[in-house]
């Protein structure tokens, strides 16, 4: 058995890479990272590093890789590949597409045995995106409906930045939490869903989905924020939380979302089901061992506040459901005091670039243009004034702290 995994990155190695190989397959990563791809390759094996509450290290054996530039190589592996998987951010996915193209129809003369491709991507819709993307690079007539699979997942494994100092001990080692469950669409897969335990099958993926997004992926970034406002000198999430007052907004912020799902996906979740999985987040958010940063989490100003991202999709679906979403606006409005550096001292460029803008077109300018927030809806209105109200009392705070 086969997985061809696009991206040997954190996710692709620390996660997909690891729960396949140990579940038996023959893992190839396709990457550009030459260093990686020449390193996997002389050595058929990297490490896991394990952190948390027990610390171990994982070996995961018999991989390869293939040079993501070499399409010729990638599309021969695809075609005689028993699954495949995506970890390289929704940006890049749209690279993989003539390569697919190229390896279904090289595929459908070798094989009638379809291909599922697991999308291991932050991102709502991703199998229709992908699904869409391939086509476009397909010969008109072709179907594909039949030989190619799509499946949405929902990736709840954190994983740290590495600091140049452990990519100079070991650039093959990964750091990751011990979670290592992946929840996936059950209705993507043309073929049989693959043998590997960690694999939770879900019917609503829809759901699934949202609930990363909109309880995790929101209560993680709303602790980034506020912890950078109650201190900017601190530096792990574990720190953050710890704080009550932080805390207590992230919680807010969960437990909104929390309320709006139950609402949009009826049968699906319960209000105790959601506090059991809140407490449980909180509770990895607080891993010291794992060493998560506040800028890693925090990072990424405009696509967090993307109209379907944590932040304002999360918004979107408590308005949608006359949910109250205060501690929500007042997540908005910390990402926006959002100063936090790298282990150099430096913010990332797209946010130094949104902040500037920020400060000289004022907030509602900026929040129409990332956030799709309109000062002419008047629920939008009425958003974009609480959002403006509650960021300059967080400036003013932080000023006089």
């Amino acid at each position: 058995m086969k997985l061809i995994q696009f991206g040997a990155g954190n996710i692709g190695r620390s996660f997909v890479g690891q729960i396949f190989a140990r579940a038996g397959y023959e893992v190839v990563f396709v990457d550009i990272d030459e260093t990686i791809v020449n390193l996997l390759n002389e050595h058929h094996r990297y490490p896991v590093e394990v952190r948390d509450r027990v610390c171990e290290t994982i070996w995961v054996e018999g991989v390869r890789a293939v040079n993501g530039r070499d399409s010729k190589a990638v599309a021969q592996e695809l075609a005689n590949g028993d699954c495949a998987a995506t970890a390289v951010g929704p940006a890049a996915l749209r690279f993989l597409y003539p390569v697919i193209a190229e390896a279904i129809q090289l595929r459908v003369e070798l094989t009638d045995r379809p291909l599922d491709i697991i999308l291991c991507e932050n991102l709502r819709n991703a199998a229709s995106i992908v699904r869409d993307g391939v086509r476009q690079h397909l010969p008109e007539g072709f179907i594909m409906e039949s030989v190619l699979g799509f499946v949405e997942t929902s990736i709840g494994k954190m994983v740290p930045i590495i600091t140049e100092e452990q990519r100079r001990a070991n650039p093959l080692a990964v750091y990751a939490e011990a979670y290592n469950t992946l929840i996936c669409d059950r209705r993507g897969f043309k073929g049989p869903i693959p043998e590997v335990p960690q694999l939770d099958p879900k019917e609503n993926m829809a759901a699934y989905v949202d609930r990363k997004l909109f309880i995790h992926n929101l209560g993680h970034a709303v602790t980034a924020y506020r912890g950078f406002l109650a201190d900017p000198n601190m530096r792990f999430i574990w720190e953050a939380v710890e704080r009550p007052e932080v805390r207590k907004a992230a919680l807010g912020a969960m437990v909104e979302s929390a309320a709006a799902l139950v609402c949009e996906y009826p049968g699906e979740f319960t209000h105790e089901s959601h506090r059991e999985h809140i407490e449980d987040l909180l509770s990895r958010f607080a891993n010291q061992a794992l060493g998560d940063t506040i800028y890693r989490v925090g990072r990424d100003l405009r696509r967090k506040l993307s109209p379907e991202d944590r932040l304002i999709g999360a918004l979107r679906l408590d308005m949608k459901q006359g949910v109250e979403a205060w501690h929500t606006i007042e997540g908005i409005a910390a990402a926006l005091c959002f100063r936090a550096t790298d282990e150099t001292g430096n913010l990332l460029p797209g946010d130094r670039d949104l902040l500037e803008r920020c400060a000289q077109c004022g907030l509602q300018s900026v929040l129409k243009d990332v956030a799709g927030l309109d000062s002419r809806d008047p629920e939008d209105d009425r958003v974009l004034s609480e959002i403006a109200a509650i960021h300059a009392k967080l400036k003013d705070a932080a000023g006089a702290a």
